[in-house]
């Protein structure tokens, strides 16, 4: 028999044994409500997580998507949204016959022209086809996220954008008839390089923006104006030569307050009174916000120790960024200053907290940080040298960096497998549903650019971290789409049931071993992924019948404080290695 009769053989028994089991699941539903126990439970001690020797692995998706990433949120219908700024009036992607053009004046030439180029753009995932997609008012360095019902918000912008309101997709957008709906001056003040955060209710606050020190929330019903601004003064306070507090970090936690951190100064907001309730100790080394632009992350919330009743902890992240007055050299004197290489934590629920520092493996401004489905982070994309802006950075910072947030600081960081393509200034990544990170974007300059040191990107990379290497395959559970519960209400329990391949009954699985996760998918753009969170779910129990089917009870988050309303993506995951995940709802 032949090596490939042989691979072929194999894959159709293993093809064959899936279908059955799942048949057989099927048939024997009722049965799998009284399983056998997983012995150990909650007192048995967790294995080590499975040895790869795997440092990720690189391909490209997609030769060319038309439009440079600048700017993107993975949607439930797993497309990924995708816009850039209209002032370019140039992009690799037309619009489809039937889509008319955009008339616009030239403020250059004083002439009336169109602008023919799509400026937006939806990315199958699963196909990695794109659809051209129209907007208008320009949504350059804009914010965004998606609410409870699916729908991607978009607010701010540039010129014709700065006060309008985007909306996409959601329950009445069907198919390929979906397009940006577009509100202009729904917004009270300018908001370019402000940050959106969904809020525990559903609701979405926008803070800050250039030269706006307020902060606003958006109405619930499309097409309506903001009722009014909140005077912020701590963002007048933390803006300096360069600004450096755009785009501030903003963290919903699980108090329901806002942690917001500006420069190098933060504090905790109530969204529902408009007081601070607290401030945070300045954390020292430079500027972490655009232009110097470091990246943050909260944590993951882990409630799997927890009956709802909390105090629940949380700790923020932020890493990299560059000195204060970085951009001004950049700007002036085109000199690239080396970036920050400290990541910083800090448990910000403490009664006394403080700023915790280690070293990176190497310094970073404009880089993402991913939460991933295990658990685990990535730090990705970005440059060694200088800020962000146009022609303000240098040396591509090629390696990411995973991040083990549980070992011991200097422990904490394992370098990956390096890419080619520089993701320098507009470059964006986001967790697939599948664990792949989708990596796109990197635009230096004021239009596109074919020939240049960094060109405008409009490949799509795929990273595959460590746990999907192929080795790992026979750990990777696989989820049984029919039997998992996909609605979740607060505090109640729901059922998932998932297989591990070529295992009969595993005595030796303790639910110690199992993680359950739910990850809210961000708006990521300019370094910052808006709105992430992973939470670690508790589970009450693990069965199993003789045919290798488990069943795990788990409890929902028990507010929207833990899990604002809306779309998650829910993924088990065994001794480090999550399966592919599932499109949830929690409300």
């Amino acid at each position: 028999m032949t090596t490939l009769t042989s691979v072929i053989v194999i894959l159709t028994i293993l093809t064959l044994t899936l279908t059955f089991f799942v048949v057989d699941a099927k048939q024997k539903k009722q049965k799998l409500q009284i399983p056998f126990p997983i012995f150990g439970g909650g007192q048995a001690t967790a294995k080590p997580d499975f040895d790869t020797a795997s440092i990720g692995q690189w391909e490209i998706l997609s030769q060319n998507s038309g439009v440079s990433a600048m700017q993107i949120n993975l949607m439930p219908t797993n497309k990924i949204v995708v816009y850039d700024a209209t002032i370019y009036r140039l992009s690799r992607l037309q619009y489809t016959k039937g889509m008319p053009c955009v008339p616009y004046r030239d403020d250059r030439t004083l002439q009336n022209k169109i602008d023919c180029f799509a400026h937006s753009m939806e990315y199958d995932i699963e196909t990695n086809l794109v659809r051209p997609l129209k907007v208008t008012q320009d949504p350059w360095c804009s914010c965004g996220g998606l609410t409870p019902d699916g729908t991607l918000v978009s607010a701010g912008g540039f010129q014709d954008g700065t006060r309008t309101i985007r909306h996409f997709g959601g329950p009445t957008c069907k198919g390929n008839n979906c397009d940006w709906r577009e509100y202009k001056n729904t917004l009270q003040e300018d908001r370019w390089y402000g940050t959106q955060t969904i809020l525990a209710n559903g609701d979405f606050i926008v803070v800050g923006g250039r030269r706006a020190f307020s902060y606003e929330y958006l109405p619930k019903q499309e097409g309506l104006k903001t009722e009014r601004i909140y005077f912020f003064p701590f963002l007048y306070e933390t803006s300096d030569i360069d600004e450096n507090n755009l785009y501030p970090f903003t963290h919903l936690i699980p108090d329901g307050n806002l942690f917001i951190f500006s420069n190098n100064r933060s504090l905790l907001l109530n969204p529902k009174t408009n007081k601070v309730v607290r401030t945070y100790p300045v954390l020292p080394g430079g500027a972490r916000n655009y232009p110097a632009s470091g990246t943050s992350a909260l944590l993951p919330i882990d409630l799997s120790n927890q009956d709802n009743n909390g105090p629940y902890k949380a700790e923020v992240l932020i890493c990299g960024g560059n000195s204060h007055d970085a951009f001004y050299i950049a700007e002036t004197k085109k000199t690239f200053e080396p970036c920050l290489k400290d990541c910083n934590r800090m448990i910000i629920t403490d009664k006394v907290p403080k700023w915790e520092t280690e070293q990176m493996p190497s310094s970073r401004t404009m880089g993402d940080c991913l939460n991933l489905p295990n658990g685990q982070l990535l730090f990705i994309n970005g440059a060694q040298k200088g800020t962000a802006g146009w022609w303000d950075a240098d040396s591509p910072n090629l390696t990411p960096a995973l991040y083990y947030p549980e070992r011991k600081n200097g422990q904490r960081f394992k370098q990956m497998a390096p890419t080619k393509i520089s993701r320098m200034y507009h470059s964006t990544s986001a967790v697939l549903p599948n664990g792949k990170i989708w990596v796109a974007g990197s635009n230096t300059h004021d239009t596109y650019k074919d020939i240049d040191k960094f060109p405008t990107e409009t490949r799509v990379e795929g990273f595959s971290p460590p746990y999907l290497d192929q080795t790992l395959d026979k750990h990777k559970p696989i989820m049984i789409d029919e039997f998992t519960g996909k609605n979740l209400k607060y505090g109640h329990k729901f059922e998932i049931q998932f297989m591990l391949p070529n295992d009969v009954g595993n005595n030796d699985l303790s639910k110690a071993d199992i993680k359950v996760t739910m990850y809210f998918p961000p708006f990521t753009t300019h370094g910052y992924s808006m709105s992430q969170r992973l939470l670690l779910l508790n589970i009450r129990s693990i069965s199993t019948d003789r045919q290798g089917l488990y069943s795990i009870v788990a409890l929902a988050p028990p507010s929207g404080e833990l899990a604002p309303p809306g779309y998650y993506l829910l993924y088990v995951v065994h001794r480090s290695v999550p399966s592919t995940g599932l499109w949830i709802h929690i409300e």
